[in-house]
């Protein structure tokens, strides 16, 4: 536990300055309130959609490894796994995948090094496993990477810069990042690492905090069923979540999450169709087209999760 605590001490300046604690595992799961399908292309599925609504689910798994190499050095290691299914009562065409099941593994690991006192850099390599099928497919691999450059200015308000950039299926994408971490005051913070996330906790007491929590990101996951294989799902969502964190007992925590999910949308293509370049969410050369299934609307989320966090010197 000593050589923890010493690992541990280290991330949190290497890492973190707002956050009081380091979330080390978390178990989520996600259940969007069933929402109409979006009107289809006319003459298309049009009779099969009205009326009728899709159910989205999810779970979310998360641990963290941070691993000490010297005074000022850690290589960061953090494996996430995700799941996104789309139920409802329409018996699709055979081509369209139906019900949808969507599995990720994401791994991000690499160097945190910081340079003095103020200043620090991050260099991740971030393979991703993206599929409707865990078993072995090389066309599910992705591969990408992150780096960030630090500049502390003071103990409660420190800033990274850098940029992400994947190979979806769906084509090249890169995504400018912004990372702050700023204790406001004694009960107010932001930390996050924005567009991906960002969170605004206000600390009630020692067990109950609230706030406003903001997640999305593009993924993409290779396909492979007997009429459609060689297609891609690409999911997209902007979600945005009051939420409430409560300390149960030792280092576990509970939180719930409400909220809504903007832009959401499950969208099937060919692999020939394809993205030549992608800022963020803004699209070069999209000549894809129409997408292959029909995608449903936006909606209200609820999300349960069970954090094992442990708390940083101060």
């Amino acid at each position: 536990m000593k050589n923890l605590a010493t690992v541990l001490c280290l991330l949190f300046f290497l890492i973190t300055s707002a956050q009081n604690t380091i979330d080390l595992l978390t178990f989520s799961g996600r259940y969007g309130m069933p929402s109409a399908f979006n009107p289809p292309p006319p003459g298309y599925l049009g009779n099969l959609v009205d009326g009728k609504k899709a159910t989205e689910t999810g779970i979310f798994i998360n641990a963290k490894a941070p691993i000490k190499l010297a005074e000022k050095t850690i290589w960061f290691n953090n494996l996430s796994y995700t799941a996104s299914n789309v139920t409802n009562t329409i018996d699709f065409p055979a081509t369209m995948q139906n019900p949808i099941g969507l599995h990720g593994i994401i791994l991000q690991t690499g160097l945190v090094q910081r340079i003095d006192e103020k200043r620090a850099f991050q260099l991740l390599y971030v393979p991703r496993y993206m599929t409707d099928d865990i078993g072995n497919s090389e066309n599910a691999w992705q591969h990408g990477a992150i780096a960030l450059y630090e500049y502390r200015w003071n103990p409660n308000f420190m800033m990274r810069f850098g940029a992400m950039y994947h190979q979806e299926k769906g084509g090249p994408l890169l995504v400018p990042l912004f990372d702050i971490n700023w204790q406001m005051s004694e009960k107010w913070s932001m930390f996050g690492l924005f567009p991906i996330f960002l969170k605004i906790n206000y600390q009630a007491n020692e067990r109950w905090a609230v706030g406003l929590n903001h997640f999305g990101l593009i993924t993409s996951y290779a396909l492979h069923g007997p009429e459609y294989a060689g297609d891609y799902m690409e999911r997209t969502s902007i979600d945005i979540c009051g939420f409430s964190r409560y300390k149960l007992a030792g280092n576990w925590f509970l939180e719930g999450r409400l909220g809504y999910a903007f832009g959401r949308n499950y969208e099937q293509y060919h692999p020939d169709q394809k993205i030549d370049f992608r800022l963020s969410i803004i699209k070069f050369g999209d000549n894809r087209g129409e997408p292959q299934n029909v995608t449903f609307n936006d909606g209200p989320i609820a999300e349960l999760r069970l954090v094992y966090a442990l708390p940083l010197p101060k």
